[in-house]
């Protein structure tokens, strides 16, 4: 039963990702937008063909399934913009050698953040654009102590996306979406709280704007998440740490990208798309995955006591180990939660128009002057010189009363609760 350990590389190469996922993961055979799909298709074509579109930060996990999904239609203009050079030049390779995507006319890529200088230029001279989508939010929290690691996060989603926001006040896309982190609806983290305002940041500008958002839910095996690190893991033989208990709805990429892409299209100004998905027998653990996954590369699990003694073990691993060791350990923070939220029982839902979408109909819209108060606040707190967390999350508090369980010197929830 055990595969040689000089082997697990070539494992991950082959390994069929989107089977494993369908097998595993989401249970699933077909796409859950298949009768979404068929339902729209005709509204789909005529709204999308002949479109010229912009992506900001399309060469990540749900970019570039958007991408992929939009390309389904003829659209006539596709400009591409991310600051991965990579991943922007795989996502060209694959689209000019794959065969199921209609190439639009015009197809431009730019290794750029949107928030450079020359961004505007592109979006001034390539526009004006019938649909805007923006990817670009960071959706991982790389120290939750780390005090440049919150403000990279917060300058990022929420200045940045504001600034843009002003520019395209001034040439106004027919469809403009902009997704909507995880761990928003009731927050009670730094990183959820940051969520939050940007999901009010977005809701504030529905007026001006045709904005749609989505809440999705984790997309398995995204770029930087908990389980693209398994395979990392495997690919290099090292072992595996992962959470006990902590359970989340998974969508698979492709899916993700044809979530967006109907929300975008079909959404109202001022709608918050999520999927229909039952809390509880949707859902998975991180640990289950985990177990599956070390199984589906020929091996049984051999659970450690210590991050420590897994790794000794994965040290030795050889050509006749029949066991994957790994470690599970119970999360030592209050912020974490144990399950996806998508709406609050005030929030009135639409779950007739479409299959497996619902919409939020009423999200709370708070005003521009409301939201730039809290963002002065804490632009002024990053431009002092003896900012603290526990200042940040001061001023989080007062701006959501609700979060109550903070904790200053952990400062953040975990990045493993965040699986974009």
């Amino acid at each position: 039963m055990g595969v040689p350990s000089d082997n697990l590389k070539t494992n991950y190469k082959h390994m069929k990702i989107d089977t494993f996922i369908s097998d595993h993961v989401t249970f699933r055979k077909e796409s859950l937008l298949k009768s979404d799909y068929e339902k729209l298709q005709t509204t789909l074509s005529t709204r999308l063909n002949d479109k010229s579109v912009l992506v900001i930060g399309g060469a990540g996990t749900i970019g570039s399934s958007y991408v992929k999904a939009i390309l389904k239609f003829k659209i006539q203009k596709l400009v591409v913009v991310d600051i991965n050079e990579h991943s922007l030049t795989q996502l060209k390779r694959d689209l000019r050698s794959s065969k199921e995507y209609h190439r639009p006319v015009e197809f431009i890529t730019y290794q750029i953040n949107f928030n450079d200088r020359v961004f505007e230029d592109v979006f001034l001279y390539q526009g004006p654009f019938d649909i805007v989508a923006n990817f670009a939010q960071l959706k991982h929290l790389a120290n939750e102590n780390d005090l440049l690691s919150v403000e990279t996060i917060i300058e990022n989603n929420i200045f940045r996306t504001r600034k843009l926001l002003e520019l395209l006040y001034e040439t106004p896309p027919k469809h403009f979406f902009c997704i909507s982190p995880a761990m928003r609806v009731n927050p009670f983290s730094i990183m959820s709280a940051g969520n939050k305002l940007l999901e009010d940041l977005i809701m504030a500008y529905s007026d001006r704007l045709p904005i749609i958002t989505a809440r999705l839910a984790n997309v398995a095996f995204s770029n930087g998440s908990l389980l693209s690190g398994f395979l990392e893991r495997f690919n290099k033989k090292q072992h595996l740490t992962c959470p006990i208990g902590v359970s989340r709805s998974y969508i698979s990429p492709k899916e993700s990208g044809e979530f967006c892409l109907i929300a975008t299209i079909m959404g109202e100004s001022g709608d918050v798309f999520f999927p229909k998905l039952d809390q509880s027998g949707d859902s998975i653990t991180f640990d289950q995955i985990a177990i599956d996954l070390i199984r589906s590369h020929g091996f049984e699990p051999d659970v450690c006591h210590s991050a420590i003694e897994a790794k000794r073990k994965a040290l030795m691993l050889n050509d006749q180990s029949a066991a994957y060791p790994v470690y599970f350990f119970e999360t030592d923070t209050s912020s974490e939660k144990t399950i996806n939220e998508f709406y609050t029982e005030k929030e009135r839902l639409d779950n007739d128009s479409f299959i497996n979408l619902g919409v939020v109909k009423n999200s709370k819209k708070r005003s521009i002057e409301e939201v730039d108060e809290i963002i002065d606040q804490l632009r002024e707190l990053f431009e002092s010189q003896n900012v603290s967390i526990s200042e940040i999350i001061e001023v989080l508090k007062d701006y959501l009363p609700n979060i109550k369980n903070i904790e200053p010197e952990k400062g953040c929830v975990r990045d493993i609760n965040l699986e974009y």
